[in-house]
């Protein structure tokens, strides 16, 4: 019996479990990053008030257009229908389109800050106001970037991440029977979060030789620096993307 690790947060962890157990696997949940939602305050929402010829509001993640757009109070719905929107990949997008509201920028591969960077719409932003939505922290490149081609950005965090409690022998009791064959990580968070729960060998060890599936190059750029042997990248974010490549490995057909 092949035995997965699935990492994400607690409410998007379920769909891809279920397709793990479908396929006869058996999911264990551990969930690495708990997302909570911010209360938008005056202060936050100033932010727009100010900017009302806003000409981009970009949504980093499914989670953002959640929390943003179903949270809140409806109170930042209404800016969407003024400005252009931007989502960082097609779940975001998604998540966009499924509130009725129309996205003029999504990268055409990849679902990261450089991949929606590289979209024509967002060359030539000299003067325009841009409003990133994000959770709490994250990477600056986005907002740097269009700062440097002129744009004056601001972010609106919407929710936070934090490690949630999860005791140790949860996951040393995988590895001492040997019952753990493939590990998921969707963040760098996670994945460092994953790793403080065994600072020292021998488990340490044990994980870092456990089969670990990422969604992006630069998660596997990560993973292999802080020393996992065997590191497979996903062809896209969704569910069924990680399946395809969790059953590849298990079959044997992706060697890494």
């Amino acid at each position: 019996m092949t035995t997965v690790l699935v990492t994400r947060p607690q409410h998007q962890a379920e769909p891809l479990c279920q397709l793990l157990e479908r396929q006869g696997y058996t999911a264990v949940r551990m969930p690495l990053i708990e997302i909570k939602p911010l209360k938008l305050a005056d202060k936050a929402l100033q932010v727009l008030s100010r900017k009302p010829d806003i000409d981009w509001i970009i949504f980093i993640s499914a989670n953002a257009v959640n929390f943003a757009l179903i949270g809140n109070d409806g109170k930042i719905r209404e800016y969407c229908h003024k400005a252009k929107i931007a989502a960082v990949g097609q779940a975001t997008a998604n998540a966009l389109q499924q509130l009725g509201l129309v996205v003029s920028a999504i990268p055409e591969q990849g679902f990261n800050s450089e991949a929606l960077l590289a979209r024509p719409e967002l060359q030539n932003v000299q003067g325009q106001r841009c409003v990133i939505v994000r959770g709490v922290g994250g990477r600056e490149v986005l907002a740097d970037t269009l700062r440097a081609r002129g744009a004056e950005v601001d972010y609106l965090d919407v929710y936070e991440r934090q490690a949630p409690l999860i005791d140790p022998e949860r996951i040393v009791s995988l590895l001492q029977t040997k019952m753990l064959d493939v590990i998921t990580i969707t963040s760098a968070e996670a994945l460092h979060n994953l790793l403080a729960l065994l600072p020292t060998d021998p488990w340490r060890k044990l994980l870092l030789s456990i089969p670990l599936v990422v969604i992006s190059d630069r998660l596997c750029l990560i993973a292999s620096t802080l020393g996992f042997i065997h590191v497979v990248v996903s062809d896209g974010v969704s569910d069924g993307a990680v399946l395809k490549i969790i059953i590849n490995l298990v079959s044997g057909e992706d060697s890494g």
